[in-house]
């Protein structure tokens, strides 16, 4: 008979907790499933006498995750401390120094160290499985890294922050404005009371970098993502967007071109018809192009105490199992360098909104502008204030001017907007969007 699996957790939070009673409430379908038991023996945590509602009787306690990582007793060593530096760092790369096999859900940590942690378990033979690292319950890591082994990935895509698509819902549905939206996302738990790194888009650029490394091969880099967050968009954006057939997400995209992968994160007009477009509140999605097959989406909960234990569980069956998959992959030696593309180069469709002052020969200067650099206009909306009535106090009120390009170059959107500036027939800087097609 197959000895069980012997599994430490060093943090018992609200994911790790779950951890442990899933392991325990699911263990004849677990053994069933993997061929072995799997048994939690040690764990830490920061409050041994703190409530967590689960049974740790017989359970040892290790003084700390560096005693945990390297206990005799313990063959698989799950990381739920959270953070890019130590103790998480130090635990893990002693764990899979020892050999043994590590499972988390730490995406700071991957996206900072995922290379040097990946070789560690290359050179001993551990596997490390990081599957709730990216979308929690949503298996995207397992679908790049096996599913599609044999597909050459175009293009991976997607919601991957429940705070921003919380807020961009609640904005388009009510109607509020971004800080009113944050406020509530703050008072339900959804963002966090310092909420920089969700909103300005950071928590999407870690969890892009290790997609982009598993969908083209790439070395993990979150210093290669382009990054832009929701905080400039407004109430009448979204507006504008349900009136041209489009909705706003805050997506990270990563793609092949011809210069190289290109890695980006920013508010993105997608069409209605689209798959991810139908994916509201706190949910994620991921879109996966690959060649010779229909797009694939991914959808669920991509954050939460049993979404995420779920994943982790299920990472944990693996190791029972026995698999051993190149955690990005592809052996490390086989991963290429990527550089940050700069988005002066992007090329796709925009979304333009200005605020021009109403006076004769604006729209013309506008238009000759964007034609000097070859900018071909798909459609404009002009929105006049009060329907057109002239204001009481006979002063010009700057009219809402609203434009969608063709695919253009970013520098050519850029140039051609500093020129209307200095022009000075617009009032504040102009809002640009791009839009991401099917």
């Amino acid at each position: 008979m197959v000895a069980p699996l012997k599994v430490g957790i060093a943090g018992l939070g609200t994911v790790g907790a779950e951890v442990v009673r899933l392991i325990e409430t699911q263990a004849r379908v677990l053994s069933g499933r993997s061929g072995r038991g799997i048994r939690v023996v040690a764990v830490t945590a920061r409050s041994k006498a703190k409530k967590r509602g689960i049974d740790l009787r017989g359970v040892e306690w290790a003084k700390d995750p560096m005693a945990l990582a390297t206990h005799p007793e313990v063959d698989c060593f799950v990381e739920l401390m959270g953070g890019a530096g130590d103790p998480a760092l130090s635990a893990v790369e002693a764990a899979l120094n020892a050999g043994k096999s590590v499972v988390t859900a730490n995406k700071a940590l991957l996206a900072k160290h995922g290379l040097k942690l990946a070789k560690a378990a290359e050179k001993h033979g551990g596997a490390l499985n990081f599957e709730a690292a990216v979308g929690a319950a949503i298996p995207v890591i397992k679908t790049l890294r096996e599913g599609l082994a044999g597909t050459g990935i175009n293009r991976v895509y997607g919601i991957l922050n429940g705070t921003c698509n919380y807020i961009l819902t609640r904005m388009e549905q009510e109607g509020l404005s971004f800080a009113e939206c944050l406020k509530d996302a703050q008072r339900l738990g959804y963002a966090e009371a310092n909420p920089s790194f969700d909103v300005d888009g950071h928590d999407t650029a870690q969890k892009l970098a290790i997609l982009a490394s598993l969908a083209f091969g790439t070395k993990v880099a979150q210093g290669a993502v382009y990054v832009e967050g929701i905080s400039s968009i407004a109430p009448e954006d979204l507006r504008a967007a349900d009136d041209l057939g489009y909705r706003l997400k805050l997506l990270g995209v990563a793609v092949r071109t011809a210069k190289g992968i290109e890695q980006r994160v920013h508010p993105t007009m997608v069409p209605k018809s689209s798959s991810i477009a139908q994916v509201m509140g706190v949910t994620n999605a991921v879109t996966i192009d690959g060649e010779g097959i229909p797009p694939i989406t991914l959808v669920g909960p991509g954050a939460g105490g049993a979404a995420t234990a779920s994943a982790v569980v299920a990472d944990i069956a693996d190791v029972a199992r026995g698999i051993r998959a190149n955690p990005f992959g592809r052996p490390i030696a086989q991963l290429h360098e990527t550089k940050k593309a700069p988005m002066e180069r992007h090329e796709g469709g925009y979304y333009i909104r200005l605020l021009a002052r109403d006076f004769p020969g604006t729209a013309a200067r506008i238009a000759t502008r964007l034609a000097e650099q070859k900018i071909s206009i798909e459609s404009i909306v002009q929105r006049h204030p009060n329907g057109g009535a002239a204001p009481a106090d006979g002063k010009a009120v700057p009219v809402p001017v609203i434009l969608i390009t063709y695919a253009t170059h970013e520098d050519a959107v850029r140039r051609a907007l500093a020129a209307v500036q200095k022009d000075k027939v617009i009032s504040g800087r102009p809002q640009v969007i791009r839009i991401e097609k099917n």
